[in-house]
């Protein structure tokens, strides 16, 4: 009997203790899916407008558990590179005739990335696309879009857009850079990577330039990067001017250009501010440009604009060969290309200005470098009726004065010399048709017929600094050498 009533309470503890451990399996159940639930109710309804669809509450949801299972982004923090860099050309049907050797003097067919952005689809003399363009894409027709109905300058908007199409057919496919342009804008790429790779990609960036002539801003604005010459936008920035880009072309439809347009998104954005680099250049000028070229500022040469309005830059060459010429210096040393350098000769009293791989001015008199950092004002602005202030830089008038005017020569071949070193040829454009310089002891250069400069062939040049150069004349032929090396105090004038 004893041992029936402890069989009897020993089966009830037991029981007693599923119970207990039920209950607080239960209870710890409980709490896991409350949390659970609560979580997924704070992240999901974070993300939901409660007055969306159901449509749009399951797409929200795909797009929500997506993100949740894809890897983080990794923050790359390597040096810009040619790769990080998407290029989006606005470019018409009729005028890529006339503009595609341009283009394709700086394109990299498997190395540049980017489009030609049209009108309209290309028309049978283009086809088949050659591989040495940049693959072309058809803009938007917006003409459709309810938004545009009313919409008077639709080419401007076209030319805008250009920067949300280029966006949305690349993502975020490893992109820091978008650079835009138009299909008559020369880029020099090496140095455009150089630019970009110092400032910070991951920041909300506007770079660019104004133009070169006072009036030019007075209508637009001093604070703008002329499109022309090309701009580039970091990709943080135009994600969110992308987002916007619409809503801003409906407030700002009647402004007269895109690059104005742009402007003033960004500044309604909160990006007011324009990073300027001065080695993009609008060319917002007319007739001979070798004045500006031959005093470049100590900045990389980004861009050049306008080469169909202005005169072809080496006078015996067509505009086309012109642009590849100076491409080839490029190729060779883009750090230097179009950098003055000056240097004297005492026992002549001679003035060398060069502007590597385009120009060399010999003066019959000594300049300081002040003086010789003026371009000579060869070119015209770019409106007829406009009145000084002109320019937005200090020029040097032409003048008819022997002591003044330059013996101009022009870039004409190179050669790699042994000893790491680069030698440019420099032949002279025509004579000068002036008598000597009777100021310093009439020693006439019209006896020179080719300049030859020297420089390092691996060592680049640095940002901001000029070069000072050795002359050494070789008077029974007709040739003087010029070297360039750093300049030291004793070279100050």
């Amino acid at each position: 009997m004893m041992s029936s009533e402890n069989s009897m309470i020993n089966f009830r503890k037991m029981q007693q203790r599923l119970q207990n451990q039920s209950l607080a399996t239960l209870c710890k159940s409980i709490a896991i899916s409350g949390l659970f639930l609560f979580l997924f109710y704070t992240f999901f309804f974070n993300h939901l407008n409660y007055n969306h669809s159901s449509d749009d509450f399951l797409s929200h949801f795909k797009v929500v558990t997506m993100n949740n299972l894809s890897p983080p982004k990794i923050i790359d923090n390597s040096r810009t590179n040619i790769s990080h860099i998407v290029f989006g050309i606005a470019g018409t049907v009729n005028g890529w005739k006339f503009r595609k050797s341009y283009i394709e003097s700086w394109w990299r067919p498997n190395v540049t990335r980017g489009y030609l952005f049209l009108d309209r689809p290309p028309t049978q003399e283009f086809l088949p696309w050659p591989a040495s363009s940049p693959p072309f894409q058809v803009n938007e027709n917006i003409t459709g879009l309810k938004a545009f109905q009313n919409i008077q300058k639709k080419f401007q908007i076209r030319l805008f857009r250009t920067i949300l199409e280029t966006f949305r057919l690349v993502g975020d496919r490893d992109v820091r850079w978008f650079v835009m342009g138009d299909d008559d804008t020369v880029l020099f790429v090496d140095n455009l990577v150089e630019v970009l790779a110092k400032y910070d990609h991951t920041q909300h960036l506007y770079i660019g330039t104004n133009s070169e002539c006072v009036s030019s801003n007075v209508y637009a604005s001093f604070g703008m990067a002329f499109g022309g010459a090309g701009y580039a936008l970091s990709y943080p920035l135009a994600e969110a001017l992308v987002a916007k880009l619409d809503v801003c072309i409906q407030r700002y439809h009647d402004l007269y250009a895109s690059d104005l347009m742009l402007y003033s998104c960004l500044a309604d954005l909160g990006v007011a501010a324009l990073t300027r680099e001065q080695g993009f250049h609008q060319i917002d000028l007319h007739h001979d440009i070798s004045g500006l070229l031959s005093a470049h500022p100590q900045v990389p040469v980004i861009s050049l604009h306008h080469m169909d309005v202005v005169n072809p830059i080496f006078p015996s060459m067509n505009r086309y060969k012109s642009i590849n010429h100076l491409m080839k210096a490029a190729e060779v040393d883009s750090s230097r290309l179009l950098q003055q350098s000056v240097c004297y000769n005492r026992q002549s009293n001679w003035s060398i200005s060069v502007s590597w791989g385009y120009s060399a001015h010999v003066y019959e008199n000594i300049y300081s470098r002040n003086f010789l950092i003026k371009p000579l004002e060869t070119f015209r602005p770019w409106r007829r009726s406009d009145r000084p202030p002109l320019y937005m830089f200090n020029t040097r008038p032409l003048t008819r004065n022997s002591c003044e005017v330059p013996h101009v020569f022009f870039f004409d071949s190179m050669e790699n010399l042994r000893g790491n070193q680069v030698v440019l040829t420099y032949i002279r454009s025509s004579p000068r048709n002036l008598p000597p310089c009777p100021a310093t002891g009439n020693h006439s250069a019209d006896v020179i017929d080719k300049i030859q400069v020297f420089s390092p062939a691996t060592e680049r040049k640095r940002v901001g600094i000029m070069e000072c150069c050795d002359i050494e004349h070789i008077a029974y032929m007709n040739v003087t050498d010029v070297k360039l090396r750093a300049c030291t105090e004793d070279d100050s004038i």
